[in-house]
């Protein structure tokens, strides 16, 4: 079960999806749109004209995507319940935050998911620390997302979930050759 702090809640949100991410018309997109630029399907009160219809208007990629609760933790706690469609100065640092806090999110979630992971010890220890430093005592401010995205902790909690691989390949016997595909030799491929 995914923590309830990474799930989407986009009533809470201000569209920062909408207007922060970038698509190319393809498959997935219907149209094209810059990064910065809002949707031209979002409406004045932040919610998307065409949402019970994503996938019929090809719209899949919206209708795929999850922000893990970045969105919302962004505009209820950094910015405290305001919009940047009411108070347009406040768009490019809300959208900074969101690609911050998307970040921290998308850590946690990886973080989550390894803590289900039959870890060591030393393992756990780690995975507990790393989430310690990824929800900071007094919570995020917008200074502590800028120093998040100029410091380490992003390549030190990606450098553990890499030290994690014995947790989640299967374990081989030294003597087993492998494939170029990766599989144990005589072993059939499906």
């Amino acid at each position: 079960m995914l923590d309830p702090m990474l799930r989407a809640d986009c009533a809470r949100c201000a569209a920062l999806c909408c207007v922060y991410l970038a698509f190319d018309h393809s498959e997935l997109f219907a149209i094209d749109k810059a990064s910065g630029e809002p949707c031209p399907h979002l409406v004045s009160d932040c919610r998307c004209a065409i949402h019970a219809e994503l996938n019929r208007c090809g719209f899949g990629g919206c209708a795929r995507f999850d922000c893990l609760g970045a969105g919302q933790h962004v505009v209820q706690h950094l910015f405290g319940g305001r919009s940047w469609q009411e108070n347009p100065e406040l768009t490019r640092p809300m959208l900074e935050a969101f690609r911050a806090m998307r970040g921290v999110h998308e850590l946690l979630h990886l973080l989550h998911m390894a803590g289900r992971l039959p870890l060591t010890t030393a393992q756990a220890v780690a995975h507990d620390e790393l989430g310690y430093r990824l929800l900071p005592a007094h919570g995020w401010t917008l200074k502590l997302l800028a120093d998040f995205e100029r410091g380490t902790l992003s390549a030190e909690v990606r450098q553990f979930l890499s030290t994690l691989r014995d947790c989640v390949l299967p374990q081989r016997r030294p003597d087993t050759v492998l494939s170029r595909q990766g599989v144990p030799e005589g072993t059939a491929m499906e």
